[in-house]
Protein backbone atom coordinates (compact mmCIF):
# COMPACT_ATOMS: atom_id res chain seq x y z
CA UNK A 1 0.00 0.00 0.00
CA UNK A 2 1.05 4.05 -0.67
CA UNK A 3 0.95 5.47 2.47
CA UNK A 4 -0.75 8.60 2.01
CA UNK A 5 -0.95 12.42 3.68
CA UNK A 6 -3.04 15.43 3.50
CA UNK A 7 -2.27 18.61 3.28
CA UNK A 8 -4.83 21.52 2.79
CA UNK A 9 -6.47 23.89 4.82
CA UNK A 10 -9.73 23.26 3.30
CA UNK A 11 -11.45 20.14 4.78
CA UNK A 12 -13.97 19.67 1.96
CA UNK A 13 -10.64 19.49 -0.47
CA UNK A 14 -8.90 16.53 1.82
CA UNK A 15 -12.53 15.10 1.77
CA UNK A 16 -12.74 14.81 -1.49
CA UNK A 17 -9.32 13.47 -1.79
CA UNK A 18 -10.26 10.71 0.42
CA UNK A 19 -13.45 9.90 -1.59
CA UNK A 20 -11.31 9.52 -4.93
CA UNK A 21 -7.99 7.99 -3.34
CA UNK A 22 -9.43 5.20 -0.90
CA UNK A 23 -10.79 3.77 -3.87
CA UNK A 24 -7.66 2.52 -5.36
CA UNK A 25 -6.72 -0.95 -4.25
CA UNK A 26 -2.97 0.27 -3.43
CA UNK A 27 -3.30 3.55 -1.91
CA UNK A 28 -4.36 4.25 1.87
CA UNK A 29 -4.69 8.08 3.23
CA UNK A 30 -3.04 7.73 6.80
CA UNK A 31 -3.39 11.18 8.10
CA UNK A 32 -4.44 15.22 7.25
CA UNK A 33 -3.26 18.45 7.93
CA UNK A 34 -4.17 21.89 7.43
CA UNK A 35 -1.25 23.65 7.70
CA UNK A 36 2.74 23.22 6.77
CA UNK A 37 3.46 23.03 10.25
CA UNK A 38 1.47 20.58 11.53
CA UNK A 39 1.52 18.27 8.04
CA UNK A 40 5.78 18.41 9.44
CA UNK A 41 4.54 17.12 13.38
CA UNK A 42 2.39 14.52 11.45
CA UNK A 43 4.87 13.55 8.94
CA UNK A 44 7.23 12.66 11.51
CA UNK A 45 4.89 10.54 13.42
CA UNK A 46 3.31 8.73 10.24
CA UNK A 47 6.28 8.35 7.97
CA UNK A 48 4.27 8.70 4.60
CA UNK A 49 5.35 7.41 1.23
CA UNK A 50 3.99 10.46 -0.67
CA UNK A 51 2.39 14.01 1.02
CA UNK A 52 -0.33 15.55 -1.16
CA UNK A 53 0.69 19.09 -0.57
CA UNK A 54 -1.18 22.10 -1.18
CA UNK A 55 0.95 25.56 -1.61
CA UNK A 56 -1.50 28.05 -0.31
CA UNK A 57 -2.29 27.84 3.51
CA UNK A 58 -2.65 29.89 6.66
CA UNK A 59 0.36 30.29 8.97
CA UNK A 60 3.06 27.65 7.04
CA UNK A 61 2.50 27.70 3.16
CA UNK A 62 3.23 24.39 1.74
CA UNK A 63 7.16 25.47 0.35
CA UNK A 64 8.03 26.03 3.45
CA UNK A 65 5.66 22.80 4.38
CA UNK A 66 7.95 20.64 1.97
CA UNK A 67 11.06 21.54 4.06
CA UNK A 68 9.93 20.85 7.45
CA UNK A 69 7.81 17.93 5.65
CA UNK A 70 10.84 16.37 4.57
CA UNK A 71 13.18 17.17 7.01
CA UNK A 72 11.03 15.04 9.86
CA UNK A 73 10.28 11.93 6.89
CA UNK A 74 13.32 12.45 5.01
CA UNK A 75 12.26 8.97 2.91
CA UNK A 76 8.66 11.08 1.93
CA UNK A 77 7.83 12.13 -1.59
CA UNK A 78 5.85 15.50 -1.95
CA UNK A 79 3.46 16.06 -4.81
CA UNK A 80 2.21 19.55 -4.33
CA UNK A 81 -1.70 19.97 -5.45
CA UNK A 82 -2.70 23.47 -5.40
CA UNK A 83 -5.00 25.61 -7.53
CA UNK A 84 -3.27 27.07 -9.81
CA UNK A 85 0.48 27.52 -11.16
CA UNK A 86 1.18 30.02 -8.43
CA UNK A 87 3.45 32.92 -9.77
CA UNK A 88 7.04 33.07 -8.52
CA UNK A 89 6.12 29.56 -6.42
CA UNK A 90 6.61 27.00 -8.84
CA UNK A 91 10.49 27.10 -8.61
CA UNK A 92 10.63 27.71 -4.92
CA UNK A 93 8.20 24.16 -4.30
CA UNK A 94 10.08 22.44 -6.23
CA UNK A 95 13.76 23.53 -5.08
CA UNK A 96 12.30 23.13 -1.38
CA UNK A 97 11.92 19.19 -2.39
CA UNK A 98 8.86 18.60 -4.20
CA UNK A 99 8.73 15.94 -6.85
CA UNK A 100 6.09 16.90 -8.73
CA UNK A 101 3.64 19.70 -9.46
CA UNK A 102 -0.11 19.26 -10.21
CA UNK A 103 -3.44 20.94 -10.47
CA UNK A 104 -6.73 20.81 -9.11
CA UNK A 105 -8.15 20.05 -12.36
CA UNK A 106 -6.55 16.78 -12.52
CA UNK A 107 -8.66 13.70 -12.70
CA UNK A 108 -8.68 11.30 -10.30
CA UNK A 109 -7.01 8.95 -12.48
CA UNK A 110 -4.14 11.19 -13.52
CA UNK A 111 -3.85 11.71 -9.34
CA UNK A 112 -3.34 8.15 -8.64
CA UNK A 113 -1.24 7.87 -11.60
CA UNK A 114 1.46 10.88 -10.42
CA UNK A 115 0.86 8.68 -6.73
CA UNK A 116 2.46 5.66 -8.05
CA UNK A 117 4.70 7.28 -10.08
CA UNK A 118 5.73 9.48 -6.88
CA UNK A 119 6.34 6.73 -5.02
CA UNK A 120 8.32 5.04 -7.22
CA UNK A 121 10.46 8.47 -6.93
CA UNK A 122 9.41 9.54 -10.45
CA UNK A 123 8.03 13.51 -11.10
CA UNK A 124 5.05 14.29 -12.35
CA UNK A 125 4.57 17.83 -13.80
CA UNK A 126 1.53 20.02 -15.08
CA UNK A 127 2.09 21.13 -18.16
CA UNK A 128 1.08 24.89 -17.11
CA UNK A 129 3.63 25.12 -13.98
CA UNK A 130 6.23 22.97 -16.15
CA UNK A 131 5.80 26.28 -18.27
CA UNK A 132 5.78 28.56 -15.50
CA UNK A 133 8.58 27.07 -13.79
CA UNK A 134 10.72 27.14 -16.97
CA UNK A 135 9.89 31.24 -16.91
CA UNK A 136 11.27 31.20 -13.45
CA UNK A 137 13.76 29.27 -14.42
CA UNK A 138 15.14 31.14 -17.07
CA UNK A 139 15.28 34.67 -14.82
CA UNK A 140 16.36 33.18 -11.39
CA UNK A 141 19.06 34.59 -10.48
CA UNK A 142 21.92 33.05 -7.29
CA UNK A 143 22.06 30.20 -9.03
CA UNK A 144 23.56 26.63 -8.06
CA UNK A 145 27.19 27.65 -7.37
CA UNK A 146 28.76 24.23 -8.14
CA UNK A 147 30.79 24.46 -10.95
CA UNK A 148 29.76 21.88 -14.19
CA UNK A 149 33.58 21.36 -14.24
CA UNK A 150 33.32 18.87 -11.59
CA UNK A 151 31.21 16.40 -14.00
CA UNK A 152 32.74 14.18 -16.14
CA UNK A 153 31.72 13.78 -20.04
CA UNK A 154 29.67 11.22 -19.67
CA UNK A 155 27.75 12.75 -16.87
CA UNK A 156 26.92 15.79 -18.39
CA UNK A 157 25.87 13.35 -21.37
CA UNK A 158 23.06 11.96 -18.65
CA UNK A 159 22.22 15.61 -17.31
CA UNK A 160 21.79 16.44 -21.10
CA UNK A 161 19.17 14.21 -21.47
CA UNK A 162 17.39 14.20 -18.08
CA UNK A 163 16.68 18.04 -18.49
CA UNK A 164 15.20 16.85 -21.93
CA UNK A 165 12.89 14.63 -20.03
CA UNK A 166 14.04 11.18 -20.24
CA UNK A 167 14.19 8.06 -18.25
CA UNK A 168 16.94 5.73 -17.10
CA UNK A 169 15.82 3.35 -19.92
CA UNK A 170 15.80 5.95 -22.93
CA UNK A 171 19.36 7.44 -21.89
CA UNK A 172 20.80 4.14 -21.76
CA UNK A 173 19.65 2.90 -25.15
CA UNK A 174 20.48 6.58 -26.54
CA UNK A 175 24.04 6.43 -24.92
CA UNK A 176 24.23 2.26 -25.41
CA UNK A 177 25.15 2.10 -21.99
CA UNK A 178 23.35 -0.59 -19.11
CA UNK A 179 20.34 1.29 -17.33
CA UNK A 180 22.09 0.18 -14.09
CA UNK A 181 25.34 2.69 -15.60
CA UNK A 182 23.10 5.01 -16.05
CA UNK A 183 21.61 4.91 -12.14
CA UNK A 184 25.26 5.12 -11.53
CA UNK A 185 25.98 8.34 -13.32
CA UNK A 186 22.70 9.80 -11.90
CA UNK A 187 23.57 9.05 -8.01
CA UNK A 188 26.92 10.37 -9.00
CA UNK A 189 25.78 13.78 -10.68
CA UNK A 190 23.06 14.13 -7.11
CA UNK A 191 25.92 13.84 -5.07
CA UNK A 192 28.29 16.27 -6.63
CA UNK A 193 25.84 19.03 -7.19
CA UNK A 194 24.34 18.15 -3.83
CA UNK A 195 20.74 17.47 -5.02
CA UNK A 196 17.23 15.77 -4.31
CA UNK A 197 16.80 14.20 -7.26
CA UNK A 198 16.01 14.86 -11.31
CA UNK A 199 13.83 17.67 -11.88
CA UNK A 200 16.44 19.42 -9.76
CA UNK A 201 19.33 18.38 -11.73
CA UNK A 202 17.01 19.94 -15.09
CA UNK A 203 16.91 23.08 -13.50
CA UNK A 204 20.84 23.32 -12.87
CA UNK A 205 20.84 22.44 -16.42
CA UNK A 206 18.83 25.07 -17.86
CA UNK A 207 20.14 27.52 -15.36
CA UNK A 208 23.86 27.10 -16.28
CA UNK A 209 22.92 27.26 -19.96
CA UNK A 210 23.63 23.42 -20.63
CA UNK A 211 20.45 23.19 -22.84
CA UNK A 212 18.16 26.09 -23.92
CA UNK A 213 14.44 26.10 -21.56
Amino acid sequence: MIKIMLVDDHGMVREGLKYYLEVEDDIEVIGEAEDGESAAELAGELQPDVILMDLIMPNTDGVEGTKLCLAASPASKVVVLTSKAEDGLVLPAIKAGALSYLLKDVSAAELSTAIRKAAAGQPTLHPMASSRMMQEVSGAKGQNNKSPDQISPREMEVLKLIAQGLGNKEIAAQLFISERTVKTHVTHLLEKLDMRDRTQLAIYAIQNKLISP
